[in-house]
């Protein structure tokens, strides 16, 4: 089983072998999947079984009971709001894309029942030297990091912190894309399995009257203060503030779980944009 049970496998073969199950109904015999998955045609039942009980020993939405591979899917969608556990967070990195960049700062609110209930802030050893660009725009030096822990140090205390909370940033993709490659580095073959919310799909649906959507201008129009800009503690206590707002949007709307905003938020030209995403 992978390391951490909100950890899933970035195997083709996994991969293949969802697309098969989803497309039979959620159900299929071992040798179904070995013939597609693997190409292995006609498999011996016993090398089949075999074969599959490795294959979904690595990620937890397979499961093997008797002679049949079974789909598990998570009722995400029937995640209510005033329900659910968020973690809203923020990286600081040391560029615009990973690799090669890396991550040198992180900051996380936890968000139960509407309210910050806990926060994870830490410094983060990137091992590259941070460009002078980056410093002048988060303040973040080489010397405030050099005592710092690296991620691999920090990523079981991250995971369990995030458990299986939906994770919300703003600009899910670009924090996504780094947290998982960090991941990848860490656990090799694995990402993280929480769904996503990006607030600044949200704010430009919710907000299309405001000037722009970035973190400043949105906490602006909800007076959320927001104290060093580009520090990830502060920016995820502001997106998280900002979030909580939203939410509130959602609702007046009658919107009040995760399944009824995707859709919301697939509407016209939204539907373009992949910032929501499980």
């Amino acid at each position: 089983m992978p390391p951490y049970s909100n950890l899933i496998s970035d195997s083709i073969l996994i991969e293949l072998t969802i697309d098969l199950l989803v497309s039979l109904g959620g159900t299929a015999r071992p040798e179904e999947v070995v013939d597609h998955v693997m190409k292995i045609s006609e498999p011996e039942p016993d090398l089949a079984r075999l074969l599959i009980a490795d294959l979904i020993g690595r990620d937890p939405r397979l499961r093997f009971e008797g002679d049949r591979v079974e789909l598990i899917e998570a009722d995400e969608d029937g995640t209510r709001f005033d329900e659910a556990s968020f973690v809203v967070f923020d990286l600081e990195t040391t560029g615009a894309k990973a690799p090669p960049c890396r991550i040198t700062e992180i900051g996380a609110c936890m968000i139960k029942g509407r309210q910050i209930v806990d926060e994870f802030n830490s410094l983060i050893n990137p091992g590259v030297p941070i460009p002078e660009f980056i410093t002048a725009l988060t303040g973040i030096s080489d010397d405030m990091v050099r005592d710092a822990p690296d991620f691999s140090s920090v990523a079981g205390d991250f995971l369990d912190f995030i458990s299986d909370s939906v994770l919300v940033a703003h600009n899910a993709y670009f924090d996504m894309s780094f947290l998982n490659h960090e991941i990848g580095l860490v656990f090799e073959g694995y990402r993280v399995w929480n769904p996503s919310i990006c607030t600044v799909q949200m704010a430009r649906k919710l907000l299309p009257q405001i000037e722009n959507h970035k973190l400043n201008t949105v906490a602006s129009h909800y007076a959320v203060d927001l104290k060093n800009h580009h520090r990830a503690g502060d920016d995820a206590r502001a997106t998280a503030e900002i979030f909580l707002n939203l939410v509130s949007e959602l609702s007046s709307r009658g919107i009040d779980d995760l399944g009824s905003a995707r859709r919301f938020f697939r509407q016209k030209h939204y539907a373009k944009r992949n910032e929501i995403a499980a």
